[in-house]
């Protein structure tokens, strides 16, 4: 079976706000989505964190390197497009491109051999996982409307990230922490996200140790991107001293950049985004990395539904991976697939089953969030 053909669309016109403070608009394009199609007529599907032109401009220079390959062997067709391109830079744009090559060809795979991804990474721990609500954070009152509505659509975990937290004072801080757990109630996971990666993110150690202690008394599970995205050595402190988990790693691409940190101990939970570090064949040697260095893998899912089935299909696969992100509100989740996505009254996720990742796009809804592209034959 070889790759006849791979295309990719953008999805614009109901981005999501991000956080950023350059806040994305809905026509921004900064997922896209990756079909990769075969001489037998199956075709696979993949998603990547990067804008459409970028992602077409790198399948345009990988093309002499993917064109007639096998796509029943995802993990050396994607090695050979990491190998061959590095002097184009490793971890940008091409490797983006690649997690959506990566995760379509695992797809193919799975169709070919009528079992689900997770099961041909060596098999599934479990059938359902739990999905924690991934939301921005806003002043009290807002937040504690829009947590109140979260709940009752039957998540059980929440996190909460970015907005003015850590932007304005340690006082609106914990207002916004003292609100979020009143309104998710004592049992509920709870957990806090900084938004340190965001452009010049103003904050430090001294900082981040000193809301570590207040995010401890409220209970919360972690503490996610702290520190600005490059600070090694303030990671390792932190993790050290602080009273509560350290997570982060959502901007780190293929394992070798994963590799110092889990070595160094600068995480509790590590965070690679499928969509970015190089797909599954990259993501699940950074969770065997993270399983041999102590450090708990959880994906980064601020992406689509693409993302989502992959994650699902990783947590089957690994024995501690008990959690999977879902952006909460984004129609390039909650829309794209035909069978939609629904909790169990426990607040589960139920993993698919299906030969690949389980899922079937809704050609129509893809249509319309790619400005009329077509992606599928």
């Amino acid at each position: 079976m070889r790759i006849r053909d791979i295309r990719a669309v953008g999805l614009v016109g109901a981005t999501p706000e991000g956080g950023w403070s350059t806040e994305l608009r809905p026509e921004d394009s900064v997922h896209t989505l990756v079909a990769v199609l075969t001489d037998e007529g199956v075709t696979g599907i993949g998603s990547a964190f990067t804008n459409v032109a970028l992602v077409k401009g790198a399948l345009a220079v990988m093309e002499p390197l993917w064109r007639g390959e096998n796509a029943l062997e995802p993990e050396r067709v994607s090695e050979k497009l990491h190998q061959h391109t590095f002097w184009l830079g490793r971890g940008g744009s091409l490797t983006h491109a690649v997690s959506g090559v990566d995760i379509a060809l695992w797809d193919i795979l799975g169709q070919a051999t009528g079992q689900p991804v997770g099961r041909l990474l060596g098999g599934r721990y479990r059938e359902r996982v739990l999905p924690y609500a991934s939301l921005l954070m806003d002043r009290p009152e807002p937040l504690r409307e829009l947590l109140l509505r979260i709940m009752a659509q039957g998540f059980r975990a929440i996190k909460m990230g970015w907005g003015p937290f850590g932007r304005v004072d340690a006082v609106l801080d914990e207002a916004i922490v003292a609100t979020a757990r009143a309104a998710v109630g004592p049992d509920a996971m709870l957990m806090v996200d900084a938004g340190g990666s965001d452009a010049y993110w103003p904050n430090g150690y001294k900082w981040a140790r000193r809301t570590a202690d207040m995010l401890a008394a409220y209970g919360v599970a972690w503490f996610e991107e702290p520190l600005r995205p490059d600070a090694l050595n303030d990671y390792v402190a932190l993790r050290r001293e602080a009273p509560v988990p350290i997570a982060g790693g959502e901007v780190l691409t293929r394992r070798q950049a994963f590799q110092p940190w889990l070595q160094a101990g600068a995480f509790d939970v590590v965070q690679p985004d499928v969509t970015k570090v190089g797909g599954i064949s990259e993501e699940r040697r950074i969770g065997w990395m993270a399983q041999e260095n102590g450090v708990r893998f959880i994906p980064h899912g601020w992406n689509t539904a693409l993302g989502l089935a992959a994650d699902l299909q990783l947590a089957s696969a690994f024995p501690d991976t008990d959690l999977v992100e879902y952006i909460t509100g984004s129609p390039y989740v909650d829309d794209l697939t035909v069978e939609g996505w629904s909790l169990g009254d426990d607040g589960m996720l139920a993993i698919p089953d299906r030969p690949g990742l389980g899922i079937t796009l809704d050609p129509a809804t893809v249509a319309k969030h790619a400005g009329g592209e077509t992606l599928l034959d």
